[in-house]
């Protein structure tokens, strides 16, 4: 289909759904409609993030067909642009190259903290954040959102970690954290998670290093219960 017979494809398929379910109210018969959510997730955000703001949505008292996808920011706003997704989330307020009218909406911040195993925490958390100078350190990749913030943080502070690795993949990030080769940084909402699942220790936390999420969608006004649900519970809960 081009773009527009998508456009055209999901607004049909609405409007018979809508037409299959006014015949059975009027049936006298319970609709079982199952409300559907096209989602994109920038490769950026953090997994446990996306989890955490996905949550809401699943929690809803009808059932919800979520459709997850996760790739570059640039490529998820030109399916929104042509309304193959109804949202994106992301870490980074803006897309130059991305010619795409759309809204950026925040869903909240938080600082970051830094994590490591109990050997490493250990001999890193006294001092910090100065004993993180020419510590084994893993960082998300340098085109993030956040990488850009923690090196000029990093430069305000005089700080100069030893890179061990740099990966596009946060997950894979903390992974090699857990193995034990060197420090690494997520947002401090998700801070009991990280330690729980990955079995590390805090080494420290800076809050002037902020971790900020946005949806963004082609409307003004988030409409969509689903994402209406997601913005809520993240600025009420997740970063409340």
């Amino acid at each position: 289909l081009t773009d527009t017979g998508r456009l055209v494809y999901r607004y049909a398929d609405e409007i018979f759904s809508i037409g299959r379910e006014l015949t059975e109210t009027l049936k006298g018969h319970p609709s079982g409609r199952t409300m559907r959510l096209a989602i994109g997730v920038a490769d950026a955000v953090p997994k446990l993030i996306a989890y955490r703001l996905l949550q809401p949505a699943l929690a809803l008292p009808e059932p919800v067909h979520l459709i997850c996808r996760e790739d570059k920011p640039d490529r998820l706003l030109a399916d929104l642009a042509v309304h193959a997704l109804d949202v994106v989330l992301t870490d980074t307020p803006t897309s130059p190259s991305a010619r795409v009218r759309a809204y950026f909406h925040l869903l909240g911040e938080c600082g970051i903290s830094f994590f490591g195993v109990p050997a490493l925490a250990s001999r890193y958390r006294k001092g910090f954040p100065e004993s993180l100078d020419h510590a084994p350190m893993l960082l998300p990749a340098d085109d993030t959102a956040l990488r850009r913030s923690l090196d000029e943080w990093f430069e305000a502070t005089a700080i100069h970690p030893l890179v061990i690795g740099e990966f596009d993949d946060s997950a894979l990030l903390k992974a090699v954290g857990e193995a034990g080769h060197g420090i690494f940084p997520v947002p401090t909402a998700i801070e009991r998670e990280v330690r729980k699942q990955y079995k590390v220790a805090l080494v420290g936390r800076a809050d002037k290093v902020r971790a900020r999420f946005y949806a963004v969608s082609v409307e003004r006004r988030l409409k969509h219960p689903a994402v209406v649900a997601i913005a809520d519970a993240a600025r009420k809960k997740l970063f409340g």
